[in-house]
């Protein structure tokens, strides 16, 4: 479970499920994403502030200008969310059959 946390997908296929691999695809690029074009809203960021909180500036454009900017590394960011919630939803599979797989192997009750 906690490699699912840290790294969606790869506690999937650490439980041999073939489901783990577009996880971790999937994983792999929202975090490219998010971390190529968060950098370089940043750089924008840092570039652009006085524009941004200047008092002659256009808030509908200020905010079209922040959006065009942002856009690739929220992907990333949706992505890798995605991916954290699949891995999830397979973690709590993979423990449920355990579960079971566990209780069928149980020795019957002595009364």
């Amino acid at each position: 479970m906690a490699t699912n946390v840290a790294l969606p997908g790869f506690g999937s296929l650490a439980a041999k499920r073939a489901v783990g691999w577009p996880q971790a695809a999937l994983t792999v690029i929202g975090f490219a994403l998010s971390a190529i074009f968060g950098l370089r809203f940043l750089l924008w960021f840092l570039k652009n502030i006085s524009a941004l909180y200047g008092a002659d500036s256009d808030p509908v454009e200020t905010l079209l200008s922040i959006w065009t900017a942002v856009r690739w590394a929220l992907l990333g960011i949706g992505l890798f969310a995605i991916s954290w919630l699949w891995a999830a939803a397979t973690n709590a599979t993979i423990l449920r059959s355990a579960k079971r797989e566990t209780e069928r192997e149980k020795p019957p009750k002595l009364n």
